[in-house]
């Protein structure tokens, strides 16, 4: 998985890129098909805006999210995230393994008294 992290009128500290890390950990254990994450994050006068582009096989997922704290923004974001991912799986699962059809019975012998 390649991540890139950006801040816009702002500068990423290490620490606000561990958090991010170790929260996107939590949406790479949903799926094993992420191929690119881009987060950025940029500030406009008094509002936070955290915004995330995941790239998976098959499917390009953009998710983001403002609040009054940087770190808020960013949990409120892979929330977001997170259940736009699990809808992704369960769609692939549903359309990937059709429910299979119940086996016919086999006749059975009735005994003539």
């Amino acid at each position: 998985m390649n991540l890139k992290i950006t801040g816009l009128h702002l500068e990423v500290t290490p620490p606000m890129r561990d958090y991010i890390e170790s929260k996107l950990e939590r949406v790479t254990r949903h799926v094993d098909d992420v191929i690119d994450v881009a987060v950025t994050l940029s500030v406009d006068k008094l509002v936070q805006k955290a915004e995330v582009n995941v790239h998976l096989s098959g499917k390009d997922i953009h998710v983001e999210a403002t609040e009054a704290d940087m770190y808020a923004a960013v949990d409120a974001l892979i929330d977001k995230l997170d259940r736009q991912v699990l809808k992704h799986k369960e769609k692939r699962n549903e359309r990937r393994a059709p429910t299979p059809a119940p086996a016919p019975e086999a006749p059975t012998e009735q005994a003539n008294a």
